[in-house]
């Protein structure tokens, strides 16, 4: 009950503070680039990850001091870019491998067995099984910070992926009592509300730390419960993981630099073609285009979720994913520039 009584009184205290420092344009998020105005003209504060990370010490290892101390450096190291502190991409990218390679290797976090005859036969090599956590982390909190580009899309996301772990008892595997997991959900719902609303952003420090903690919770599911197919964790996380892959992929062709943003994310082209098509100009566009990402995969995992031990079920879904996405992703494309096309002749 005490926890309940924290977490009322730290969103109640947080709610004020964050007017607050809208009130004196302190921390907003836009620093002058064009691609942060795709969605939106106004400016929102980005102190979501302050009240995530101060929620993540308090209730997910009050105990753990490394752990917290990590949540902490992460954060850090998003609040220098929403700052604009560092300019630079690469340079922020390097102080983040550097954390996070002292990340697993303080923690000693390991990946085992994928299920995947050949990885699973890299990862015998150790300094393969170091290097290949520190790469999948990397992966997603970079994913995860590509995809808080709609309202609600980051949070609503790994909201779903959080109740699943409570709702699937896969908590019992991270040293968590239920009650904190219960809160921190509530946290995660209360800045979601907040986000829709536009009274806030997660910016780069909130999306660093929902991607680390959430990635370090499945890593460890996956090594302690060999009954869960390591593909459901891959299916958990498969949307920020291969939205990042695929721009890294989709930038190298195109011959531009991998750290260099652009409008072209699958979020921001399902923006585009919701803008353009939705006759109710009452709904936000912004926020219809999140529900529609975050409803579809609330599709997925529940079905992934019926049977997360079934190997053959997880790899099919994930594929069906991935086809769907490319198939989704080419025909709006298609759809952004035919209408740009069209507006400059």
């Amino acid at each position: 009950m005490i926890f309940f009584l924290i977490t009322f009184i730290s969103v109640v205290i947080f709610y004020f503070i964050n007017d607050y420092i809208k009130n004196f344009n302190f921390l907003l998020n836009y620093k002058g680039q064009k691609h942060q105005k795709f969605s939106g003209l106004k400016n929102i504060p980005l102190t979501g990850g302050i009240f995530l990370t101060f929620c993540s010490i308090l209730l997910i290892y009050p105990d753990n001091y490394l752990f917290s101390l990590f949540i902490f450096l992460i954060f850090g190291v998003g609040l220098i870019s929403d700052t604009n502190i560092i300019s630079s991409p690469k340079l922020r990218f390097t102080i983040q491998s550097v954390l996070i390679i002292l990340f697993v290797f303080l923690l000693d976090i390991k990946i085992y067995e994928t299920n995947f005859i050949l990885l699973d036969i890299l990862l015998e090599n150790f300094y393969f099984n170091f290097f290949f956590p520190v790469f999948c982390l990397l992966i997603l909190i970079n994913g995860s910070n590509f995809i808080d580009g709609l309202n609600g899309l980051l949070l609503g996301y790994f909201s779903l992926i959080i109740f699943l772990i409570l709702y699937l008892d896969l908590y019992i595997y991270l040293e968590i009592e239920k009650v904190f997991l219960i809160n921190f959900i509530i946290v995660l719902i209360y800045l979601f509300i907040l986000n829709i609303n536009n009274k806030l952003f997660m910016g780069d420090s909130g999306s660093y730390v929902l991607g680390l903690i959430c990635g370090y919770f499945l890593i460890n599911i996956n090594q302690l419960n060999s009954e869960i197919s390591p593909f459901f964790i891959v299916l958990l996380l498969w949307y920020p993981c291969f939205e990042n892959l695929f721009s890294i992929l989709r930038k190298f062709i195109l011959k531009k630099s991998p750290t260099k943003a652009d409008n072209n994310h699958f979020h921001q082209l399902v923006f585009f073609y919701v803008k353009k098509k939705l006759r109710y100009k009452k709904l936000s566009p912004n926020n219809v285009s999140s529900y529609l990402i975050i409803l579809y995969n609330l599709f997925i995992f529940l079905i992934g979720s019926s049977d997360p031990s079934n190997t053959q079920l997880q790899i099919i879904l994930i594929t069906l994913n991935i086809l769907f996405y490319l198939l989704i992703y080419f025909r709006l494309f298609i759809f952004k520039y035919n209408i740009i096309f069209q507006n400059l002749r």
